[in-house]
C-alpha cells in the first residue's frame, strides 16, 4: 500500500483544510489550534493525528520535532488569524506593516514561518485573506519567508472555481505556484443544500439540529426580503458597512461565509442549520463540529473550504510524486 505523505497542520481549526488534504491522499499527523472546541472537533474527524490545545507561541522547535518523531514532513499547512488584516475588522491598526508586526495576533504569522524554519517540510501552504498583502506586507513576507529558507508566491484562489457552493478569495502562500484546474460548472445554494430533510436531533445527519429562532423584528424583516438581500449591517473597517442575515438566492453561488455568517434560507423563513452552512462550505455531511452552536458556526465559518483544499493538494502531490 502506498504511505500517505505527512502533514502537520497549524491553527487547525474544525478541520477544513486538513479535510481536503486527507481526500486527497495525507495523513495528517499533528494539528495545533488554542481552541478546546476546535481541537475537540478536529480529534473526532482525524482520529489518528496528534492534535494539540497549545498556543503556538509556546511551542519550542525541539519539542514540535519530539511530538512528531523527526518524521520528514512532506506538507506544512495553516491558517493564521485573518482579523488583523481583514477589511472586516473595524479595530484593523491602520498601517499594513503594524498589522503584522504590532498586533500580538497578527504576529501569529511569524509564528507559522518560525515553525516552518523548525520543521523544514517539502512544501507549504499558509491561508489568508487578500489584504495580507496590503501595502508593503506582501515584500516583508517574502523577506520572513526568505529568512526562514523559502522562496514564496502568493496564490489568489477562489473557492468557487473548484466546487465549492460559496464565494471565497483568499491567498495561498506556498514554496510553489499553485494553479489547480477549475472545475466546469459552480454549485449552486440549492444543489448544495438539496437531499436534506427537516432539520432536527436525527444523530445520522450531524449538526443539524433546529437553528435559533429569528426575533420577531428581524422575521418581519426576512419575510420582505428578496433572494441576496439582507436583513442587518454591521461596521466593518474604514467605517464600511457589510451585510448579515442574507437570503439565499438558490440558483447562484453563496456569498462568503464568516464565522459571524448567520445566513436565511432561500425557501424558509429561517437561518440555516450548521449542516447546511457546512454545505456551503463543501464539507461532506460525516464531518461532526463540537462545541457550543455558535462554536460550530464560527469553525464552519473560519475554515478553508474542503474542495479548494483538495484541489491544492493534488497539486502538491503531483510534485512530491514526481
Amino acid at each position: 500500500m502506498r504511505r500517505r505523505n505527512s502533514l502537520v497542520d497549524l491553527f487547525a481549526g474544525g478541520g477544513g483544510f486538513a479535510r481536503g488534504f486527507y481526500e486527497a491522499g495525507f495523513e495528517p499527523v499533528l494539528a495545533v489550534d488554542i481552541d478546546e472546541a476546535s481541537v475537540k472537533t478536529y480529534v473526532s474527524n482525524f482520529p489518528r493525528s496528534l492534535v494539540i490545545s497549545e498556543d503556538v507561541r509556546g511551542l519550542e522547535c525541539w519539542r514540535l520535532r519530539n511530538l512528531i518523531n523527526n518524521l520528514k514532513v512532506d506538507v506544512l499547512i495553516g491558517s493564521p488569524p485573518c482579523e488583523p488584516f481583514t477589511g472586516s475588522n473595524p479595530r484593523r491598526m491602520k498601517d499594513p506593516l503594524d498589522r503584522l508586526y504590532k498586533d500580538d495576533m497578527g504576529r501569529l504569522v511569524l509564528e507559522f514561518i518560525r515553525i516552518l524554519e523548525c520543521l523544514e517540510p517539502s512544501y507549504f501552504v499558509m491561508e489568508n485573506v487578500p489584504a495580507i498583502l496590503d501595502g508593503d506586507l506582501g515584500s516583508a513576507l517574502k523577506e520572513e519567508f526568505g529568512r526562514a529558507g523559502y522562496e514564496v508566491y502568493f496564490n489568489l484562489l477562489r473557492a468557487e472555481d473548484y466546487g465549492t457552493p460559496s464565494r471565497r478569495l483568499r491567498v495561498f502562500a506556498s514554496n510553489i505556484i499553485i494553479n489547480p484546474p477549475r472545475v466546469s460548472k459552480s454549485v449552486t445554494v440549492a444543489e448544495a443544500l438539496s437531499g436534506l430533510p427537516e432539520p432536527s436531533a436525527d444523530p445520522q445527519i450531524p449538526n443539524h439540529e433546529p437553528p435559533p429562532s429569528l426575533s420577531k423584528s428581524k422575521l418581519k424583516k426576512a419575510l420582505r426580503l428578496k433572494w441576496g438581500g439582507s436583513a442587518v449591517t454591521y461596521e466593518g473597517a474604514e467605517g464600511r458597512l457589510l451585510p448579515n442575515l442574507i437570503k439565499l438566492h438558490p440558483y447562484r453561488v453563496a456569498p462568503t461565509v464568516l464565522g459571524s455568517s448567520r445566513f436565511i434560507h432561500p425557501f424558509e423563513n429561517r437561518l440555516l442549520t450548521v449542516r447546511e452552512q457546512a454545505r456551503l462550505m463543501g464539507f461532506p455531511d460525516n464531518h461532526a463540529f463540537l462545541g457550543g452552536r455558535d462554536q460550530q458556526y464560527n469553525q464552519v465559518g473560519e475554515a478553508v473550504p474542503p474542495p479548494l483544499a483538495k484541489a491544492i493538494a493534488l497539486e502538491l502531490l503531483k510534485r512530491l510524486d514526481a
